[in-house]
């Protein structure tokens, strides 16, 4: 199992100057010599390339014995990093193929973060959409998982949300593995107090990168002080490790999201548009066929007696109003923008699709619109279908207007108001379509507002911007 595999390329590293056969010292001569400076340590030069190590030139044969340790520590060192990288890689393949969905994956990953590391708790924040907010995800603690999912964090004492802020704003933790203390001064003072009561010695903390994109971030939180400095060492070679798999398969699983949501969505558009033909080949037209002959009859007989005219004079009615139902289902199912049409186009196309369904007038005034998006034209098209359809239905109206401008230049602000009955306030949230109008505003981030009291007319304002703020929606009398 990649597990225990991780084991041993840890065990292998703890054990690296153990197996040496290429010394005479022991570790702590080794180590005296490197530190009183008799060998310089391995580190970047910032002069020329072709200056040989002071080793390379000294006679002593103590030097060059701890030169020689120096290099075997290194090569096995690199050896268990090459060892561990790979078990990370093939533990990442083995959860992905058990576990299928996203958070078992994250949920197996962190498990073996706790019991690889000798660590206490292992938990993942990540951020929203537009980087403006981090909330914890998931904490593996006391061999169980915690999801965010249906309150399970509730039960945490840690203060997460004061971390969530501190790694959206302390900005070298958004591309660097981090290392705190127990009461490292840049944490907030709420966890430092958390620490210090839990007895929390420090904390690693990695970004999880796609490319210059942070997703989120992956913590470590150890009791103990660490045995040795190579035990730290491979805390954060681990961690950073399966950071990497954990953002690529994050990325992953969002793609995977976001397209099966668009095919949903694409499936659902092709019903939506086969009910509607079926219902304008069909039912719409069979309607008015039927209206055209019983109108045609109704010439034709002249002046029958009043039973058998109120008699032909409810059919015609009926075939009326039916006709016209069918016309606002077939305008209901299909509000959508067409392939590259303008907004402004849709919106004069319903206008003038619901003023075929009744007599009152619908004054339309668009000024020329920006594009901004398919998905977000269509939503705003869907709102004013609905808005209309309510006006048209409900109000009992005199006069209906359509009126839609820019904002910004970018941004766009809709308004569908009528001089009708209204209705009041208790009830703007049960009917008259709110609901489908909210749950569209939503899916765009806009502000919905509608305007009405008994007696008074209602208007529905949508306003939307690229950068619009989760949707408000407002009831005003």
């Amino acid at each position: 199992m990649p597990d225990r595999s991780l084991g041993r390329a840890r065990d292998a590293d703890d054990g690296r100057t153990g197996d040496a056969r290429l010394r005479l010292l022991d570790d702590a001569s080794a180590v005296e010599l490197l530190d009183n400076g008799t060998v310089e340590p391995e580190t970047p030069s910032c002069g020329p390339k072709d200056v040989p190590p002071q080793e390379l030139s000294s006679n002593d044969p103590d030097v060059l014995r701890a030169a020689l340790v120096r290099e075997h520590d290194a090569y096995r060192r690199a050896e268990c990093l090459a060892k561990m990288q790979t078990e990370v890689v093939q533990l990442a393949l083995d959860l992905l193929v058990r576990e299928p969905d996203i958070e078992s994956f994250f949920g197996g990953l962190t498990r073996t973060m706790v019991e690889e590391s000798d660590s206490h708790v292992c938990g993942v924040w990540l951020m929203d959409d537009d980087e403006k907010r981090c909330d914890l995800w998931m904490a593996y603690v006391a061999d169980r998982l915690y999801l965010r999912r249906h309150g399970g964090l509730d039960g945490l004492a840690f203060p997460h949300e004061s971390l969530g802020k501190h790694l959206l704003g302390y900005a070298p933790g958004w591309t660097e593995t981090i290392e705190y203390e127990c009461d490292d001064a840049r944490l907030p003072d709420a966890v430092r107090e958390f620490h210090r009561e839990g007895g929390i010695h420090g904390m690693v903390i990695a970004p999880l990168l796609l490319g210059t994109r942070t997703l989120g971030w992956i913590k470590l939180s150890s009791r103990g002080i660490p045995p040795c400095k190579d035990a730290q060492w491979w805390r954060i070679e681990l961690i950073e490790a399966i950071a990497r798999q954990a953002a690529l398969a994050l990325h992953h699983n969002r793609l995977v999201e976001r397209s099966r949501l668009e095919e949903r969505r694409k499936a659902i558009l092709e019903e939506r548009n086969r009910l509607a033909r079926d219902i304008h080949d069909n039912l719409a037209q069979g309607f008015g066929a039927i209206l055209m002959q019983l109108q045609a009859a109704q010439r034709e007989i002249g002046t029958p007696s009043l039973p058998f005219a109120q008699k032909l004079e409810t059919a015609v009615d009926l075939a009326r109003t039916h006709m016209i139902e069918a016309r606002r289902s077939v305008g209901t199912l299909r509000p959508n923008v067409g392939d590259g049409e303008e907004i402004s186009t849709s919106l004069k196309r319903i206008a003038d699709l619901a003023q075929l369904t009744t007599s009152v007038p619908i004054d339309i005034n668009l000024e020329a619109l920006p594009r901004v998006g398919d998905s977000v034209e269509r939503e705003i098209v869907g709102i004013a279908q609905e808005a209309l359809t309510n006006a048209v239905r409900h109000a009992r109206a005199r006069r209906i207007s359509v009126r839609a401008s820019t904002v910004r230049s970018i941004g766009l602000r809709l308004s569908v108001a009528d001089d009708g009955r209204g209705f009041a306030r208790d009830r703007s949230s049960a009917g008259f379509g709110m609901t489908s109008m909210q749950e569209r505003a939503e899916r765009i981030g806009a502000s919905l507002t509608i305007v009405t009291a008994p007696r008074g007319g209602t208007e529905v304002v949508l306003a939307w911007e690229p950068s619009s703020l989760p949707t408000q929606v407002h009831v005003a009398g």
